[in-house]
């Protein structure tokens, strides 16, 4: 997670009643499990997701006409099903009849059978589990598995997932195309690996859950800069991962870090939908059981001594929420913490967030110093808090000019309304 983490409110608008609001919230909270889901029962993902989107036309229609379903997930998934079997029916030229006749008659068997199975061992494991270590198999590219899970799992727009990679949205789109085109050519079972393939598996995995918690915590593009609904979906994931598999401390590292962050979720706006920054959050109320939950959760990873990125980075969010006030917060040790990730996972983006911490913790001269190189690093062209920091920090020492300049830059690159707004107010600023 950023340090720009500040520039991050989160808040939930009140939801509109309607049809239209209802089949939103509902793709929101459920496209991912019917997609993962359909996929199991077909196993092609192009024609689960064109089946899934068939799906929620339809509700718009029949919603508006006969009322929103007592269980609107349910009527998705069912009538997904339906649609995907109507388009096998019309497939009557296809090369693979048969074999889609098969299909269909397992498809149409499904009806009234439970939605979650069992993989080697009879362990009952999740669709969307299942679906995510299918989309991070070996043979698909690292950039590939965690784009194409974004994409099934989370319902992510490809420009979103475009965002995420700094890379343009063309590329994001022909690589999934790619993606998927491979796990069809390539035969790659839908299931989740068990035994010695397990943790050789995992890192694209928890690359995943964490893209997935950052889309939901700091969204790219829209009129909110929180889309609970991932966060939530993002620390499910954590604890079925960490159900699986609670010996290793990564895990446990990633979960406690989506939990320190998220909750701090309910203090990031303010009662007029204006973004508060870390230092001024009324911090009673940060959500203390989440604290607990993610304190405790970095203690177990720690105790495993098997240190990783996720655990230095939860433990850098374990120092912001115990300082009792936003003056104690320890910024030297902070800046020490993204040194050493730094060392251990060498990304321009931690060199961005040590840069921040430098500078809260021996002045902006120093943050100013350590972001210079990065302004020409060509990764980070379009990556909006390095422009952003290198505003605030600009102020700080005075050069007004210069920080109108680079406020401007990080305008010219944001894409979510609320965000938007606090960047124009703090240029403003500058002029009066």
């Amino acid at each position: 997670m950023s340090s720009n983490d500040a520039w991050r409110p989160a808040a939930e608008p009140v939801a509109p009643a309607g049809p239209a609001a209802a089949v939103e919230r509902t793709f929101r909270a459920e496209q991912g499990a019917v997609l993962a889901t359909l996929i199991r029962h077909l196993g092609d993902f192009q024609l689960a997701e064109d089946a899934v989107q068939d799906a929620f036309a339809a509700a718009l229609a029949a919603w508006s006409e006969d009322g929103i379903p007592a269980n609107p997930g349910a009527w998705i998934t069912v009538t997904a099903r339906r649609k995907a079997i109507d388009r096998l029916r019309r497939e009557r030229a296809i090369a693979d009849r048969a074999a889609r006749l098969a299909e269909l008659a397992r498809l149409d068997a499904q009806e009234h059978r439970p939605e979650h199975g069992a993989d080697e061992g009879g362990e009952v494991v999740d669709d969307r589990l299942r679906l995510i270590f299918t989309c991070c198999h070996p043979a698909l590219a690292m950039p590939a598995r965690v784009a194409l899970t974004l994409k099934t799992l989370g319902g992510l727009s490809t420009g979103e997932i475009a965002r995420a990679f700094l890379v343009s949205e063309t590329t994001m789109a022909q690589r999934l195309v790619r993606a998927k085109r491979k796990i069809a050519e390539a035969g790659i079972p839908y299931r989740v690996p068990s035994g010695a393939a397990l943790p050789g598996r995992l890192e694209g995995v928890l690359s995943v859950v964490y893209l997935i918690f950052n889309e939901g915590y700091g969204a790219a593009e829209g009129d909110r800069l929180v889309r609970g609904e991932l966060c939530g979906e993002a620390i499910r994931l954590g604890r079925l991962l960490a159900a699986l598999m609670p010996e290793d401390a990564e895990v446990r590292g990633l979960l406690a870090l989506m939990l320190l962050h998220d909750a701090r979720r309910d203090a990031r706006l303010d009662a007029d939908g204006r973004y508060v920054p870390l230092d001024r959050q009324d911090r009673s109320r940060w959500d203390r059981g989440r604290i607990r939950e993610g304190l405790g959760t970095l203690d177990a990873a720690m105790a495993l001594r098997r240190p990783g990125p996720y655990q230095l980075q939860a433990a850098i969010a374990a120092l912001h929420v115990e300082a009792p006030r936003a003056e104690q917060t320890d910024w030297a040790r902070i800046a020490g913490l993204y040194l050493a990730l730094g060392r251990l996972s060498p990304s321009p983006v931690i060199e961005v967030n040590r840069a921040v911490a430098l500078a809260r913790a021996a002045g902006p001269s120093a943050g100013l110093e350590v972001l210079a190189p990065l302004l020409d690093d060509s990764r980070l062209a379009r990556y909006q808090p390095l422009h952003a920091a290198h505003a605030e920090l600009l102020r700080q020492v005075g050069d007004r000019e210069g920080a109108a300049r680079a406020y401007q830059h990080a305008l010219s690159l944001t894409g979510n309304a609320v965000e938007r707004a606090e960047l124009e107010r703090r240029l403003a600023e500058l002029g009066e």
